[in-house]
């Protein structure tokens, strides 16, 4: 991430020196000239380090210090000293300050002094940053059919590389993982990985999230803001659900990708920075650029490389592995004496379709391994969706009398077997759903919860199957 570093220097000898061998890439720096404009440039932007003089810190100094990394962002301080005083010297340490650093040093030796410093606070920083452990490697990817094979094997020739990247698949089938996988191999694995949804923030402060606004941009901008990009500074941006950004933000976003510059909102400086931008969206980016909806120069820049996850329907040799890898880290997790999974089951968590792909199968062996009461999962602890779509084998029948009495659609007989299964299970999720629906008025959130699915996935598959919530709101009668 970018340093932003303030300085509050009265010498102008000192403070021109200071500039010089703390300037360069990766550092922003800022000065105020007097020791009563110290706290009025501390208010008026975030900052991470503040280099000053111990004439600038108000006495008692051990007070200033702290509350100098009570500001935002908890900034560290240095303070440079043209003389040694060794009292002085444990005092500052003592309340906080970061260093203390001899002017006297020669150019070289205080360099690398600052430096060192800067790369303290910069590691510091990026450990703050990271919501979760960036720990997520190519090579933890469980899959053995082919097309996820051809991904990964893709992926991980493109993550020794610099290039931006586009990854395209539906909802739930594991973008991020993808991105998250591509950084830790990368050269940026050192530095942080953020994500934003572009499709979660108003399209209002989207802008503001990506690059950041100064005081009094817009009103609620109370405060200077730093934005993904700059956070991301020297680490890898993901950006999901491009298709959701508004056609304002996109013009921004590809001047960032060209110029490798920002400018935050309400703002007429340019920051630099070094950011390895990927994108990703579950929709079809050919049609989205036909319906205007989505740029085609920033499309190409974009998508010099793009990766096509393939939903998990059209990989359903992997989902035995998937379902022992998550059975058994919810069975740890949730400290479950559960050990086992039944072949039943297992065989109707094959053939079920996944609309809500790997996160869906996710929710589901959660809430497996929560309700089951016995040692091993049946179908029996599997949502009705899932364990509805197979009827339950009975001894010694070959099953043609059950399925004798399932509704058979003639046009199904015109299609291959793999196409008539998805025609039938559509049918089937379609005729549950609805009941489902309206059993529950409606309720996105308790039909999902009912189904055992998470609500973006169940919203995502009525879309799919021509279901609108509204069909099913309970009209309530004329108050007397």
């Amino acid at each position: 991430m970018l340093v932003r570093t303030l300085l509050a220097i009265d010498s102008p000898r000192e403070l021109k020196r200071i500039r010089t061998l703390l300037g360069g890439p990766g550092v922003l720096l800022s000065t105020v000239g007097k020791k009563t404009a110290l706290w009025e440039g501390a208010g008026s932007e975030p900052f991470d380090l503040l280099v000053t003089v111990r004439g600038a810190l108000s006495e008692p100094a051990g007070e200033t210090l702290r509350a100098i990394r009570d500001l935002p962002y908890s900034p560290d301080v240095i303070v440079v000293s043209s003389q040694e005083n060794a009292e002085e010297r444990a005092e500052l340490l003592a309340a906080g300050c970061l260093a203390v650093v001899n002017l006297e040093l020669d150019d070289d030796t205080l360099r690398e002094s600052l430096a060192s410093l800067v790369e303290r606070r910069r590691e510091n920083s990026r450990l703050r940053l990271l919501s979760r452990p960036d720990d997520q490697r190519l090579g933890d990817f469980v899959s053995s059919s082919p097309s996820m094979s051809q991904l990964l094997s893709i992926a991980r020739r493109v993550a020794a590389s610099d290039t931006t990247l586009l990854i395209l698949g539906e909802t739930g089938v594991g973008k991020e993982w993808v991105a998250r996988g591509i950084h830790a191999e990368g050269p940026r694995s050192g530095g942080a990985f953020l994500a934003i949804n572009c499709g979660a923030i108003p399209e209002g402060l989207l802008e503001s999230e990506l690059f950041g606004h100064k005081e009094g941009a817009f009103t609620g901008a109370t405060s200077d803001r730093r934005g993904h990009f700059e956070l991301a500074h020297g680490g890898t941006l993901f950006l999901d659900e491009i298709g959701e950004m508004s056609s304002q933000v996109q013009v921004k976003l590809l001047r960032a990708l060209q110029e490798k510059t920002i400018q935050p909102v309400g703002s007429e400086r340019l920051i630099p920075v070094d950011v390895r931008v990927m994108a990703a969206t579950n929709r079809d980016p050919v049609e989205e650029m036909e319906a205007g909806r989505l740029r085609r120069d920033l499309y190409y820049r974009l998508g010099v490389v793009t990766l096509v996850v393939p939903p998990l329907r059209e990989r359903r040799e992997d989902i035995p592995d998937l379902v022992a890898n998550y059975f058994e880290i919810y069975r740890v997790r949730l400290g479950r004496a559960v050990y086992g999974i039944d072949r039943n089951a297992m065989e109707a968590l094959v053939e079920h379709d996944w609309p809500g792909n790997v996160r869906e199968l996710i929710n589901v062996m959660e809430r497996a391994v929560l309700l089951c009461t016995q040692e091993e999962i049946t179908l029996a602890d599997l949502p009705p969706s899932i364990a509805g779509v197979r009827p339950s084998p009975i001894a010694g029948s070959s099953g043609l009398a059950e399925s004798s009495d399932v509704p058979l659609d003639e046009s199904w007989l015109r299609l291959p077997l793999p196409e008539a299964r998805r025609e039938a299970a559509a049918a089937f999720e379609r005729r549950y759903l609805s009941a489902l629906l309206e059993l529950t008025g409606g309720q996105i959130g308790e039909t999902a919860r009912q189904a055992g699915v998470s609500p973006r996935a169940l919203f995502e598959r009525m879309k799919q199957l021509g279901l609108r919530k509204e069909d099913f709101k309970r009209v309530r009668p004329p108050e007397a």
